[in-house]
Parts: C-alpha cells; structure tokens; sequence
C-alpha cells in the first residue's frame, strides 16, 4: 500500500501528539476492531513511521527524523496544496532558492512549465524534477550529499548560497515549536538553511499543521524571519498571534479544518 488512510494518518497525528497510542483506546476511539488497529499499527511500523510496543504503539524519538520515503507520505494531499499555493506566490522571471523537505519538492513539482525562473538548490530531488524544464534554469549547491535524502549539506553548500541574492527562497522545517522556533535535526542542514534565509529578499515557510506536533533538537531560527507561511491549517493561537506580531503573512489553506470533527470508519 503506498498512501495512508485517513484513519492511519489521524493515529500517526494522535501518536505524535501523545507519545503513545493504544490499540483498545484507538479502536472505541475510531469505532473499529482492534484486530483492524493492529493492523494499521503493523502497517505504520513497518514504514517506520511508529514503533510497537506491548499494547499499542509509540511516536519516534524527537532527535532523530523519520526516513524521507516514509515522510513522503504523510499529510500527501496537503502538503501538494501547500506546494502549489507557494509556487503561485512565486513570478516568472525571478530567482528562488528551494532547500531539502518534501514539502519544498511539492513547491518545485508545482513549478514545472513556468518560464524564466532561475532555481538554486541543495535538493537533489528538486533539481531532477526541474532539471528537463527547458525555461528553468536549475543551479546545484556542491557539497556532501546524503544518502538517506538527497540532501546537500557542509561547508562547502554554505559557502555556495553566500554568493547569492535571490528574490524568493522556498523553505521548509522538520517542527515548528509553538513559540514560533524553527526546527530540524541535522546540525549541517541548519546552516545551510540559515544561509538560505539570510540570501533571500523574500522567505516563503511551506510546513503543514504535522510540524506543529513534532519537536526536533536544532534551532534554524524564528517564524519571525519568514515574510509568508503556507499551511494547510494553523490551529495553534498562540503561533498564530506571533506571525500577526511579527508582520508573517499566514496562507492558511483549509482553515475549517481545525473544527473539524473526528473522522469514523
């Protein structure tokens, strides 16, 4: 099975918030057999999205990230109206920088067929869904690629976004804390993605409301240094009330979606 059911990505979400999620809880909770919770727990783990413990299941350690295969896979339909709202904030003949996330890679699929854009990336992934678009010119960060997420990081990346001033760069986090910190696990990741932030005229933040419900141990920086949020939902008041303060445009695709009420089987 390659895409997740809307009651598997709800006991992922409740998992993420909670730590633990128990299979007796979920099955009054989704009105469904335990024998059917067992296996979407099953399914969950064996993409290394959950972990199963006796009775249930838990969340992954907030120090380490999921695998990019399985990220890929949750929160799919939003994160592609995310990345195609993002990619309309973007004109033609501009510059924009797109760092490594799956949801930045939604932002370059959806720019597919636009014309005099100049992408610069340390995303191996964006730079081979752009990479045949005859109007788009893409330039590739040099550095340590990383097996796990075609990822580019190091020093030498660093120094490579240091030589740009680019109109828009298309960012995305691993957590956003309700403080309104920006997250990620990987020490050399941040500080190309600082240097992104700090080469841009305008910077466009793409996260759905999941991040909201992860931690990660390193700091990028604060909501306040991106000019546009696009997200799928922001239910969080308080993060909210911080962009507001600090003059962040919120794109809030699907805001009843905060109300909505619990989905059953």
């Amino acid at each position: 099975m390659d895409i997740m059911t809307p009651r598997q990505t709800d006991i992922l979400a409740l998992a993420r918030t909670q730590g633990r999620v128990l299979v007796d809880d979920l099955a009054a909770r989704f009105n469904v057999t335990p024998q059917t919770i067992r296996k979407d727990l099953n399914e969950l783990c064996d993409r290394r999205l959950l972990q199963r413990v006796h009775g249930g299941a838990v969340a992954g350690s907030g120090v380490e990230n999921l695998g990019y295969e399985a990220r890929r896979l949750i929160a799919q339909d939003e994160k592609r109206a995310i990345g195609r709202r993002a990619a309309e904030l973007v004109p033609d003949s501009s510059s924009l920088f797109i760092n490594i996330g799956t949801t930045t890679e939604e932002v370059a699929r959806a720019l597919q067929g636009r014309s005099g854009l100049v992408v610069i990336t340390n995303n191996i992934n964006v730079a081979n869904l752009l990479r045949p678009e005859p109007h788009i010119e893409v330039i590739v960060a040099g550095g340590v690629v990383r097996r796990s997420d075609g990822g580019i990081v190091g020093e030498a990346a660093i120094d490579f976004f240091n030589q740009f001033m680019a109109d828009f760069a298309v960012i995305g986090a691993s957590a956003i804390d309700e403080s309104g910190a920006l997250l990620d696990f990987d020490y050399r990741e941040v500080r190309v993605s600082q240097a992104i932030m700090a080469n841009a005229r305008h910077v466009i933040l793409v996260a759905d409301r999941g991040k909201l419900e992860r931690t990660a141990p390193v700091r990028i920086g604060h909501i306040s240094q991106v000019h546009t949020f696009v997200t799928d939902v922001l239910p969080s008041d308080r993060l909210a009330r911080i962009c507001r303060e600090s003059g962040v445009r919120v794109e809030e695709l699907f805001p009843d979606r905060a109300t909505e009420p619990e989905p059953q089987d």
